[in-house]
């Protein structure tokens, strides 16, 4: 009786230590789960229109002063190397919507175009989840998004203000929200630069640009502006620390292209493609960190949805950088993010008859690679109006470009005018090392061309993969795809540019 007892008592024992270590593992389990199945994050994503990643204080830049963007990235992961798809505002904010290449997403790869509703964005899918998604400003566009079939802007449902949208969200929810800022879009308000106090001998003028009082003064209205962005960007902040949901949203500042000086906008050149990119989430990414990687606009797309526990489709493109954002580490993070691939096709209407100027680019490390389809054609658009540069048609002020159009025959400022508004070889390769500025090609140079072999084949291989009608030979109907503005099928120079270029007062282009 007194062994049963004993054996009795042991029994016992083994069943509850057997309890006890499986109440242990599904304590520590549930914790565990607990940790992936937080509240998901807010998402703030803030957009300047028309910005060179350089042209921020915490990218460097003298003279611009931007105390409220460089804060976001002391708290935050800085991007030195980030890309758009495009170097136009449509496609570069279509395709971020879409996580998608350009060339995947029908009318959307044309400015003033439409995004069909069959193009699934990451704002679809987080409101399909329970988000409650806006934006304010531009968002996607300038387009026409009622053609593609939807019912509301891609970028969310439309409000005046992210506090209007903070004041009349209905739910506690988590949210999505994409403050769309027109700065530093032109017009700019000139003269402002200087009147602020900012001194042009700080200016750094880029080689590609003529380093003469009246660009000096241009780039400082344009710092102006992106001035005027980073007020917005405090304003944003305040509204968010005021609402107390600091703590639960992550914080992007980015950009949807390259400034509007010749050889940016609408061009391949990094002055058009490389943008700012600062992500912000204390407490959960390690702040103040510079990375190198190569990366690009679409891949906030599945960041967005990875962070918010929603799955990714599989015809993204696009990779999540939620691998570099948790790494807590600096300079290149993942060996793999070597290249980015980026395309153009139609800007503005800036040809007879409305065609693009088609072109797809890799770049790397070490070199930018472009081919250009269409060599024939006028990149900067047809003369005399050059209307894929700067001030579409001359119909508002544009200081670096008319100087260099007034300028053309200066010995010094020719080749610049011509690098900038005159016709392009279908090959153009630079070697970033040895020439930053993209400013010498040198695709024919026999140095290079296992180089220009390589890199042609790695885009080339990359656009078949993915299913570049251009290349692949599908069917692409860029060419005479709606656009959406009528306005801009006659070019009216204003009256003073018709006067010191003797213009015509209307160029149709049909």
């Amino acid at each position: 009786m007194g062994l049963q007892t004993a054996n009795q008592q042991h029994r016992i024992f083994l069943i509850t230590f057997v309890l006890a270590i499986s109440i242990m593992f599904a304590s520590c389990n549930q914790s565990q789960d607990s940790t992936t199945n937080e509240e998901p994050p807010n998402i703030l994503l803030i957009m300047s229109d028309n910005h060179y990643y350089k042209h921020l204080g915490t990218y460097g830049d003298p003279v611009v002063q931007t105390p409220n963007i460089d804060k976001i990235a002391e708290n935050g992961v800085q991007f030195m190397n980030a890309f758009c798809a495009s170097p136009s505002c449509t496609p570069a904010r279509g395709a971020m919507l879409a996580g998608q290449d350009i060339w995947r997403i029908g009318q959307g790869a044309n400015l003033w175009s439409t995004l069909s509703d069959t193009i699934t964005t990451y704002v679809d899918l987080l409101e399909e989840s329970g988000y409650t998604v806006g934006h304010s400003g531009k968002g996607w566009g300038p387009g026409n998004w009622e053609a593609g079939g939807r019912d509301r802007n891609p970028a969310g449902y439309t409000f005046e203000s992210f506090g209007e949208f903070l004041d009349q969200k209905e739910s506690d929810a988590p949210w999505s929200f994409w403050i769309s800022s027109r700065n530093p879009h032109r017009p700019f308000t000139y003269d402002a630069g200087v009147e602020s106090g900012m001194n042009l001998d700080e200016v750094e003028v880029p080689p590609y640009l003529p380093d003469v009082p009246e660009v000096r003064e241009d780039m400082t209205d344009y710092y102006y502006q992106i001035q005027q962005f980073d007020e917005e960007v405090a304003t944003a902040i305040a509204a968010l620390e005021e609402s107390g949901q600091m703590e639960n949203t992550i914080v992007m500042v980015t950009a949807d292209n390259g400034w509007m000086m010749p050889r940016g906008l609408a061009n391949l050149y990094d002055f058009g493609t490389q943008i700012p990119l600062i992500i912000s989430w204390p407490g959960h990414f390690e702040s103040n960190r510079k990375v190198d990687d190569l990366v690009n606009l679409n891949d906030i797309a599945p960041t967005i949805l990875q962070l918010a526990g929603v799955e990714v489709p599989d015809e993204f493109t696009a990779q999540s950088l939620l691998p570099i954002l948790e790494s807590g580490e600096e300079g290149q993070v993942l060996e793999e993010r070597d290249e980015v691939y980026i395309a153009r096709e139609r800007h503005a209407i800036a040809r007879q008859g409305g065609p693009g100027y088609p072109g797809r680019a890799i770049r790397t490390h070490d070199y930018l690679y472009i081919y250009n389809f269409e060599p024939d054609r006028w990149p900067a658009g047809d003369p005399p109006l050059f209307a894929d540069i700067d001030a579409h048609m001359l119909q508002y002020e544009s200081p670096t470009k008319e100087y260099m159009m007034m300028h053309k025959d200066d010995p010094e400022v020719g080749p610049l005018y011509e690098d900038a508004f005159m016709k392009r070889p279908q090959m153009e390769l630079f070697d970033l090392n040895r020439d930053p500025y993209q400013m010498n090609n040198v695709a024919d140079d026999p140095e290079y061309q296992d180089v220009q072999q390589e890199l042609h084949e790695r885009l080339f291989s990359y656009l078949r993969e993915t299913g570049d009608p251009r290349v692949t030979g599908g069917e692409f109907t860029w060419e005479d795809q709606p656009y959406y503005w009528e306005d801009d099928w006659v070019g009216t120079p204003r009256e003073e540019a018709q006067e010191k270029f003797d213009l015509e007062e209307e160029y149709p282009y049909r």
